[in-house]
């Protein structure tokens, strides 16, 4: 098993368990409650390695001198 998919597999279980004791205490959960939201931030995530894949961009912080 690759140490990708074990770090995958464990943060799965570790979130569906935050997640389930965030039910249980019946607490607002830090990230988007509906699908929608949550498939906002899937596409960041895809988006960012697709441009990371590709190899195009700029460094934005060494253009502006910080």
């Amino acid at each position: 098993m690759s140490s990708t998919l074990a770090l995958t597999g464990t943060a799965l279980v570790v979130g569906l368990t935050v997640g389930a004791l965030f039910a249980f205490l019946r607490v607002p959960i830090p990230a988007p409650p509906e699908l929608p939201g949550v498939m906002a931030i899937v596409g960041i995530y895809l988006g960012f390695k697709l441009v990371d894949y590709a190899g195009v961009g700029f460094d934005l912080l060494d253009t502006l001198g910080l």
